[in-house]
């Protein structure tokens, strides 16, 4: 894509979104602010199932929010996060 008469470069790809605007981060979208409120609810003294619960439920909005980013990001730095938020939530699924 072309901003104005310049051709994009490598570092306006990691960094720019389309329109030439910086984005490296932005305002929480809503996975990460369910996944924030779950996070939040495990330092509440709840029985063992409901924390488990919760965990895996905050989690479940962790993966949907890296998806979301390494898929739509607006950029090359979004997505590498997302890459890297997906495998740290994948890899030890296969360590154990």
């Amino acid at each position: 894509m072309l901003m104005g008469n310049k051709k994009r470069t490598f570092i306006d790809k990691c960094f720019k979104d389309k329109n030439g605007t910086v984005v490296v981060a932005q305002a929480p979208n809503y996975p990460i602010l369910i996944w924030l409120f779950c996070l939040g609810l495990q330092f509440l003294p709840l029985s063992v199932n409901v924390l488990s619960g919760i965990y895996y439920i905050g989690g479940s909005f962790l993966f949907l929010w890296a998806w979301l980013e390494l898929y739509a990001g607006v950029n090359y730095f979004r997505k590498l996060l997302g890459l890297i938020v997906l495998a740290m939530l994948i890899i030890p699924e296969f360590t154990r």
